[in-house]
């Protein structure tokens, strides 16, 4: 398509857009005057759908009316609602509905896994991740290596080149080749929180398996945002939040996925509670452990049920409207994004996420030279909010169920005036 830079042509694109009407499907944020915000950080927090309240208060009302019966009268029973979530949640990330499971939250559900699939030994027992992964996942793996009597000097970094923005997959390939012998799990964000840099995740996992290595994914910033076919890449195991492009709400529960051919092995050690028990006789309090096959096998307490009905109002909307739909959305709005920053001619600003929309979701990551969180500020002064990021990056997500092509239009012309 060939671009314009005007306000009459993304009011055209607007006007063409067959999904312009979801817009009014969400609570959009309004400044003092009762104007609506220009509102980028869906990779932060996903706005609100309308309708949530209503699937809340439903079983607000089932708990008032009928207490614990709820668990089985409820207009949708609570004892098993988190099944409500699990087919839908599992065409969002390319799994089979065996592989996936809503739970928890996101750095929790990686260390549920990693006690089952970090498994070290004297001489395998080192973890690679990006050198930018987001600080949690860092975290978690440092501390999952302090505990099994490792140091941080056992994380292993992909890093992009020297003058780079991006990693380089044949890097990967490199460090796995050298020192695969040594590395027990890799752990990859399949979309980099700040360059916005979809990672090829199918063939992240076979570089990892080429040397008997264990292959996780964080997708905090991939699911519901690109589609990462996580049965056929053949990862081992992959968590996300539902609270970024998933719109379930601040803090919300996480999702789990393990591969099916990990579903029947009942000898991964993991932690037990209740709820990964055989369901058959679950309330029979006196049988001996018995986990469950699939995903399911990692879950450990009854689901929180508020949180679920939030996160199922989201995904019935994404199910209704069709994922592939969203997605050639995205492709279109975040190109027209591109577009017009490239439009402001400058040398002081670039576009470090990936050119190619395959190698991209909808966040795009600018870096101002010499800039300051001052500019931020004056963003949101102006009624823009987007997400800053030190040293010199502002991450921008024009996600394609709420925000439009004015939207884009009005922002850009607004940071191209502040700049």
């Amino acid at each position: 398509m060939q671009y314009q830079n005007t306000l009459a042509f993304a009011k055209q694109l607007d006007k063409e857009d067959s999904l312009s009407h979801l817009r009014n499907q969400f609570h959009i944020p309004k400044d003092k005057n009762g104007n609506d915000w220009l509102y980028f950080t869906g990779n932060s927090l996903g706005l609100q759908p309308k309708s949530t309240k209503e699937y809340i208060n439903q079983e607000l009302e089932d708990w008032a009316n009928l207490g614990v019966e709820g668990h089985f009268e409820a207009k949708n029973p609570w004892l098993n609602y988190h099944e409500y979530l699990t087919d839908k949640m599992a065409k969002i990330v390319g799994a089979k509905p065996v592989e996936v499971v809503v739970m928890n939250t996101l750095t929790t559900n990686l260390h549920l896994l990693m006690v089952s699939f970090y498994r070290p030994t004297k001489t395998k027992y080192k973890i690679v991740i990006e050198s930018d992964a987001f600080p949690s996942d860092r975290y978690a793996v440092q501390s999952q290596l302090k505990f099994h009597g490792f140091s941080n000097d056992d994380v292993i970094e992909w890093k992009p080149r020297v003058g780079e923005e991006l990693l380089r997959i044949e890097d990967l390939e490199k460090i796995v080749s050298e020192q695969g012998d040594e590395i027990a799990l890799l752990l990859i964000g399949g979309v980099n929180y700040y360059t916005g840099q979809f990672l090829d995740i199918k063939k992240i996992a076979a570089i990892g398996h080429s040397k008997n290595c264990v292959v996780g994914i964080d997708l905090a910033h991939g699911a519901g945002n690109i589609q990462p076919n996580l049965h056929e890449s053949n990862v081992d195991f992959a968590a996300w939040c539902t609270y970024k492009y998933l719109n379930s709400g601040p803090g919300s529960l996480a999702g789990l996925f393990v591969h099916e051919k990990h579903a029947k092995n009942t000898d991964l050690p993991r932690f037990a509670g209740w709820w990964n028990h055989n369901k058959a006789t679950r309330f029979n309090m006196r049988q001996p452990f018995d986990v469950m096959e699939g995903a399911e096998g990692w879950q450990l307490s009854n689901p929180p049920i508020l949180s679920m009905a939030a996160i199922k109002a989201s995904l019935d909307l994404f199910d209704e409207v069709g994922f592939e739909n969203l997605r050639e959305k995205s492709e279109k709005l975040t190109g027209y994004f591109e577009f017009l920053i490239n439009e402001i001619a400058s040398d002081d600003i670039k576009i470090i996420t990936p050119k190619n929309p395959k190698e991209r979701g909808c966040q795009l990551s600018i870096q101002v030279k010499n800039a300051k969180k001052s500019l931020h500020q004056k963003l949101l002064a102006n009624n823009i909010i987007t997400d800053w990021r030190e040293p010199d990056v502002i991450r921008c997500a024009p996600v394609p169920m709420y925000n439009s092509y004015e939207d884009v239009y009005q922002m850009v012309s607004i940071l191209k005036d502040l700049l």
